[in-house]
C-alpha cells in the first residue's frame, strides 16, 4: 500500500484549525446564554442619574453599546449558521426594548440599530421602519458635533463637549451607514465616510500606526495620549466591515485611504503581542 508524504508540504497537508467547529459553537453558545442573564441583583453597577432616572448598564435588559455590540456578533452567528434560538434572542430584545419606550438618544445607544438594520432588510418588519428612520435623522441632524463637523461623543451620563472617540465609528457611524444603504440615503453614507475620514485625521497616531483613544477640539489634544487596546479593537472591526457595506471598487480613494490605514494598525498591533498572540496592551 503506498503512503504518500504529505505532512511536511503546507500545499498538501491537512489545514490545522484553531478551534473545531463544534467545540467553537458550544463556546459561543455558552458565552451567549451568560450574557442574556446577567443581572445587576446588587446594583452595583447601576448608573444613577439626577433626573431620576437609573440605568441597568450590565443586565441584558438594558439598552447601551455594549448590548449593539452583543447583538451584532449574535446577528453574524445566526447568519453563518441559521441559529433560530440566536435570532429569537435578537428579535426579543427589540421587541422587549421597544415594548418599554426609547431611550434617551446618544453614541451609544445608537448601537443597536445596526443589527436591527439588518433584520429589517431581512423581515421588512413595518415596526422597525420609524426606528431606524428616527435614530438615523438624530445622528444624521441632531446629534451633537464638534469643530469641522465630528461626532461628539456623548453619552448616558457625559456630554464630552468637543470630543471624538474611537468607539463612536463603531456605535454610531457603521450603524448610519447602514441605514443609509438600506433605506437609500445617500447622504447618511456621505456623512459616515466623512466621519471615517475625520476620525482617522485626529485619533490614528501617525508615529505608531495605533489610534488614541480620544481627541478633544477643546484644548487640541489626545487627552493623555493612551492608545488603548479596546479603543482600537473598534478599528480593526469597524473600517472592514464598512469598507464591505459600501462595496467602493478596488481603485477608489476612500477605499484605499481606509485599507492603508488598517494595514498600518494591524502591523502596530502585532508588535504589542505576547508569545501567545494575545494583545495585552496597545501602548
Amino acid at each position: 500500500m503506498m503512503v504518500y508524504p504529505v505532512k511536511h508540504s503546507p500545499l498538501l497537508r491537512q489545514p490545522e484549525h484553531f478551534i473545531a467547529r463544534d467545540e467553537l459553537k458550544a463556546l459561543v453558545q455558552k458565552v451567549t446564554h451568560n450574557l442574556v442573564n446577567i443581572k445587576d441583583e446588587t446594583g452595583e453597577f447601576l448608573l444613577r442619574l439626577d433626573d431620576g432616572r437609573v440605568i441597568d448598564t450590565k443586565g441584558w435588559a438594558g439598552w447601551e453599546w455594549t448590548h449593539g455590540v452583543g447583538l451584532y456578533g449574535m446577528y453574524h452567528y445566526y447568519q453563518q449558521t441559521g441559529d433560530q434560538t440566536m435570532r429569537k434572542i435578537i428579535d426579543d430584545w427589540f421587541a422587549d426594548r421597544f415594548a418599554e419606550g426609547a431611550t434617551t438618544k446618544n453614541v451609544n445607544t445608537m448601537a443597536p440599530f445596526l443589527t436591527l438594520a439588518y433584520r429589517y432588510e431581512e423581515t421588512r418588519n413595518p415596526a422597525y421602519l420609524p426606528w431606524l428612520e428616527t435614530w438615523a435623522e438624530w445622528a444624521m441632524n441632531e446629534m451633537p458635533r464638534t469643530d469641522h463637523g465630528g461626532m461628539q461623543h456623548i453619552t448616558l451620563a457625559e456630554e464630552n463637549h468637543q470630543q471624538m472617540w474611537d468607539d463612536t465609528l463603531m456605535m454610531t457611524v457603521l450603524p448610519l451607514a447602514k441605514i443609509g444603504k438600506l433605506l437609500n440615503r445617500p447622504e447618511y453614507v456621505e456623512e459616515a465616510t466623512y466621519q471615517f475620514l475625520l476620525h482617522v485625521q485626529n485619533l490614528m497616531d501617525k508615529e505608531t500606526g495605533l489610534w488614541f483613544h480620544g481627541w478633544s477640539y477643546d484644548g487640541h489634544h489626545n487627552f493623555a495620549n493612551a492608545r488603548w487596546a479596546r479603543g482600537n479593537s473598534w478599528l480593526t472591526i469597524v473600517i472592514p466591515d464598512f469598507l464591505e457595506l459600501l462595496d467602493l471598487p478596488e481603485n477608489n480613494a476612500v477605499r484605499r485611504y481606509l485599507v492603508q490605514v488598517l494595514n498600518a494598525q494591524i502591523a502596530a498591533l502585532a508588535k504589542c503581542q505576547d508569545e501567545s498572540g494575545f494583545v495585552a496592551y496597545a501602548a
